[in-house]
C-alpha cells in the first residue's frame, strides 16, 4: 500500500479483516427472467415485473432499528488488479450526512470506470484507499439526513451514487450491504423492473442520455452507435430511438449479435470484423463512440454533426464526455422504462453472488459481456 493511504485503526474510515473470508455462494435466481420466444441465447431483454425474490430482501431489512454497525463489502486497500480485491466480514456502515440517505443494497452493477479506477488509472482525483467499489446501486431506504425531503425509509430507489465517476468517486462504493448516497443522485426504482434490472442502468443509462443531449441530438436526426452490444451502447440504441425519436439508427457489433441489435431498434448492423463503417457512403448527424475509435468515428459524421467519445483519444468533430449523475435524467427515463420502450439488458451469466464479484470483475475485464453484469443478491 502507498504510505500515503496508510492510517491508524482509530483514524480508519472503515476496520479490516486481515484475511479474506469464504461464505456459501448464493444461488443465482432464475424465475424473474422472461425471455421472448426470439431472443437469442446470449441476450437478457428485461422488462418482466418484479419478483418476490429479487423484490424482498432489502425490502425486509428497510428499518433503521435494524441497522448494523458493520457489514460484508468488498474491499481495496491497494491499486492492482482482480487479486487486490477483499471480501471482508467487518466493515463499519457508513455514517449518513444530512443529504444522504442509506440504502440496504439489494443489488449493484459493474462497469469498466470501476475496474479502470481499481487499476489506478484516476489516482490523481480517486478517494483516498482503502476502497469500497461500486458505482450502480439498486435498494431500499433504511436512513435518511437531517436534509432529506424527496425520500423516506422504505423507498426503492436506484441510482449511481457517484456525481462525477472520475472526480472524487466515494470511498464507500455500492458493494456493500449498506451504501449511503445523495438524495439528488437517486430515482425511484422503476415499478415494474425488479431490482437487478434497476440496479443495471443507471451510469449506462445516463451515460447514453446525457451524451446524446450533450451532441444536441434531436427528432428526425440519424445516429451510428460504435460498440452496439455494449451496456452504454445497447442503452445509447434504445435512448436514441425510442426517447429522442431518431430517424436512423446503426450500430457495430460482431454479425453473431445483429439480431441482437435489431431487437432494440437497430435499423443497420455492421459486422466491424467484415467492413469498416467509416468507408460506408451513408454519413450520420452523430456518432456515439462507445469503444475509442475517434478517428474512424470523424470520418462517419455529416458535417456540422457531432461525435460523443467516451474512451480514447479525441479527434475533432469529437468531443469527450463524461456523464454528471443526476436523478433528473432518471425520473425522465422511468416512463420509457415503465411503458417498455426501453428495456434493461443483462449479461446471461448473471447475476453473480455477492461472493463472486471477483469472477465478476474477470469476467467484464475480457470485453466479452452482452449488457450489464450486476451482482445479487448483496447479504
Amino acid at each position: 500500500m502507498d504510505a500515503t493511504h496508510q492510517s491508524s485503526p482509530t483514524k480508519h474510515p472503515f476496520p479490516f479483516l486481515t484475511s479474506q473470508i469464504s461464505i456459501k455462494s448464493c444461488p443465482k435466481p432464475t424465475h424473474y427472467v422472461r425471455k421472448p420466444i426470439a431472443t437469442p441465447r446470449y441476450l437478457r431483454i428485461l422488462a418482466a415485473s418484479p419478483s418476490a425474490e429479487t423484490s424482498t430482501p432489502a425490502a425486509a431489512a428497510a428499518s433503521s432499528s435494524s441497522i448494523p454497525s458493520e457489514m460484508k463489502a468488498w474491499t481495496y486497500s491497494e491499486y492492482g488488479g482482480v487479486d487486490v480485491l477483499k471480501f471482508e466480514s467487518n466493515v463499519a456502515v457508513p455514517e449518513v450526512k444530512e443529504h444522504q440517505v442509506l440504502i440496504k443494497v439489494a443489488a449493484a452493477a459493474l462497469n469498466p470506470v470501476d475496474f479502470k479506477r481499481r487499476l489506478g488509472k484516476f489516482q490523481a482525483t480517486d478517494s483516498p484507499l482503502p476502497t469500497v467499489p461500486g458505482y450502480d446501486v439498486a435498494g431500499v431506504v433504511v436512513k435518511v439526513g437531517s436534509q432529506v425531503n424527496g425520500l423516506k425509509e422504505g423507498d426503492e430507489v436506484y441510482g449511481n451514487i457517484n456525481e462525477k465517476p472520475l472526480t472524487g468517486p466515494k470511498q464507500f462504493g455500492s458493494l456493500a450491504e449498506y451504501t449511503a448516497v445523495e438524495e439528488k443522485l437517486l430515482a425511484p426504482k422503476p415499478q415494474n423492473l425488479d431490482f437487478v434490472q434497476a440496479a443495471s442502468l443507471p451510469l449506462a443509462i445516463e451515460t447514453a442520455y446525457e451524451g446524446l443531449l450533450k451532441a444536441g441530438f434531436s427528432e428526425g436526426q440519424s445516429i451510428l452507435v460504435l460498440g452496439g452490444a455494449g451496456g452504454v451502447g445497447s442503452l445509447a440504441i434504445q435512448v436514441a430511438k425510442h426517447v429522442f425519436g431518431a430517424s436512423k439508427v446503426a450500430a457495430t457489433s460482431t454479425e453473431a449479435k445483429h439480431e441482437f441489435l435489431k431487437s432494440l431498434g437497430v435499423d443497420l448492423t455492421i459486422d466491424y470484423t467484415k467492413e469498416n463503417f467509416e468507408d460506408r457512403p451513408e454519413k450520420y448527424d452523430v456518432v456515439y463512440d462507445a469503444v475509442g475509435q475517434s478517428d474512424r468515428a470523424a470520418k462517419a459524421v455529416k458535417e456540422g454533426g457531432s461525435v460523443v467519445v467516451l474512451t480514447g483519444a479525441v479527434t475533432p468533430p469529437g468531443f469527450r464526455f463524461v456523464v454528471t449523475s443526476k436523478r433528473e435524467y432518471l425520473k425522465h427515463l422511468n416512463p420509457y422504462l415503465e411503458s417498455g420502450k426501453v428495456k434493461p439488458i443483462l449479461d446471461p451469466k448473471g447475476p453473480f453472488p455477492f461472493d463472486k464479484v471477483n469472477e465478476a470483475f474477470s469476467y467484464l475485464e475480457t470485453n466479452r459481456a452482452t449488457g450489464k453484469v450486476v451482482i445479487y443478491p448483496i447479504q
